[in-house]
């Protein structure tokens, strides 16, 4: 099996981006927001790529790719961060439908565990999944995130307003996380 890494994001992952995120439109219908026909293409994902680095270069973002055998297969990104007295970030994920099962999502998710603590210096990061999303539920669980609290109607996707579970993890607590390099 190849090895799973994660980088920041760059302008030359559009293509590959939206070629992922246009296969597996109806795979992810249930999960994700509606997107404007623009986002599935290269150009679409270029524009993505420019506004989440410059989030980044504001301190706000952490963009990044997760990459197997030298091909992008989804991304890990840790948004929203928050400094002063948070110091917390979201976490968000997701991997091709063609490489799920495969262990990559919870690898990606190690590593930007250790990201979040070493080179962003986060207490908290935080996380949302739909109620029926075991498989994400699952990620986060075994890499020490707990769940806290279910927000009712949260989310619109595929038609409908969905419930999802709040999840959290204080950084810099228990073992290291699964599938992250060692400090």
């Amino acid at each position: 099996m190849r090895s799973t890494s994660i980088r920041l994001i760059d302008p030359s992952d559009a293509p590959a981006l939206a070629e992922s995120h246009s296969r597996d439109r109806q795979v992810y219908a249930r999960w994700l927001p509606a997107r404007p026909e623009e986002f599935y293409t290269p150009d679409g994902q270029a524009t993505v790529i420019t506004s989440l680095l410059e989030s980044h270069a504001r301190g706000l973002a952490w963009p990044g790719v997760v990459v197997v055998g030298g091909t992008v297969i989804g991304q890990v990104t840790i948004s929203s961060i928050l400094r002063g007295p948070f110091q917390k970030g979201f976490l968000g994920y997701w991997i091709a439908s063609r490489h799920q099962g495969l262990g990559h999502t919870s690898r990606a998710v190690g590593m930007a565990l250790r990201i979040a603590e070493d080179e962003l210096a986060l207490h908290r990061l935080e996380a949302h999944t739909q109620l029926e999303n075991l498989a994400s539920q699952a990620v986060l669980r075994k890499h020490g995130f707990r769940s806290w609290g279910v927000a009712h109607e949260h989310f619109y996707a595929d038609g409908a307003w969905r419930d999802e579970l709040f999840w959290e993890r204080k950084l810099g607590e228990g073992p290291a996380a699964p599938g992250a390099p060692a400090r």
